[in-house]
């Protein structure tokens, strides 16, 4: 079991553990080389893309809408004798469904052309391609426990709106149970509640001695024009397909599982 692992990100960098603490070997691929690291470019990849019984991209579309991966070896990739192909998508190609649930069946409506059209590109790409949407990741460095050690976070205040969110651990166990079984195709990979930012912020305080900080009303938040973007989507996504199609069961099905986990971690 040999996985090639195209864009060596946060989540990626997980999923690469745990399938080498299941007995793969791992060929990694990222922007910048390093020891046993190859980037795109790199002259034995076609090779090894040829070889590799299961290839995973987690490369996002570039600033002009391509997807680099695809531009340089989607050829290859798809002629590829791989029994598993898997991408890093985003349920953020939803769009927004004013709170409502949304599964797999829905269509493309984001507000991101790139992201789409890789999305789209993906699936079609090769007979054993899954494409694994993913809402908010968080996890260990990466939760709002770190960023209120790391200093004041404001909570939001806007009636209604929720998000998704995945414990990058349950990314890597949902994409290593596609390994295992499981059709090709779309996947939502998120966490069984759907909650405000505001009540996830307020969770982390209290798990760290905190007292929650008051909610600013989204009008005189100062937000980035991306972050006040994120507050113009609202969804709930749906992961029934993940737990009927892989069988696999989260381990952190909550924010609150998951912040718990993340702070054993980070006590460590």
């Amino acid at each position: 079991m040999h996985l090639l692992v195209l864009g060596l990100g946060y989540s990626a960098a997980r999923i690469a553990d745990a399938a080498r603490a299941a007995g793969f070997t791992i060929t990694a691929v990222r922007s910048r080389p390093g020891p046993d690291v190859l980037t795109l470019d790199d002259p034995a990849l076609p090779g090894i893309i040829a070889s590799a019984s299961h290839i995973l991209s987690s490369v996002p579309p570039a600033a002009d809408g391509s997807d680099p991966v695809l531009a340089a070896h989607g050829a290859a990739i798809a002629a590829a004798p791989a029994r598993w192909v898997g991408y890093l998508s985003s349920t953020g190609v939803y769009g927004d469904t004013a709170g409502a649930w949304v599964d797999e069946s829905a269509p493309r409506n984001g507000r991101r052309d790139g992201r789409m059209a890789a999305d789209t590109a993906w699936e079609a790409l090769h007979p054993q391609a899954r494409v694994f949407r993913l809402p908010g990741i968080y996890g260990p460095g990466r939760s709002a426990l770190d960023r209120l050690r790391a200093g004041p976070v404001a909570r939001i205040d806007k009636p209604g709106h929720v998000f998704s969110r995945i414990h990058v651990d349950d990314i890597a166990g949902a994409v290593l149970a596609s390994m295992e079984r499981g059709p090709p195709g779309l996947y939502n990979i998120a966490d069984d509640l759907p909650a405000p930012g505001g009540a996830v912020t307020a969770a982390a305080a209290r798990l760290l001695g905190l007292e929650p900080s008051p909610l600013v009303p989204l009008e005189q938040a100062a937000l980035s024009p991306m972050g006040r973007a994120f507050y113009g989507e609202c969804r709930r996504v749906a992961n029934g397909r993940m737990k009927r199609q892989l069988g696999y069961r989260l381990k952190h099905p909550d924010y609150h599982a998951g912040l718990l986990a993340c702070l054993v971690e980070m006590k460590r």
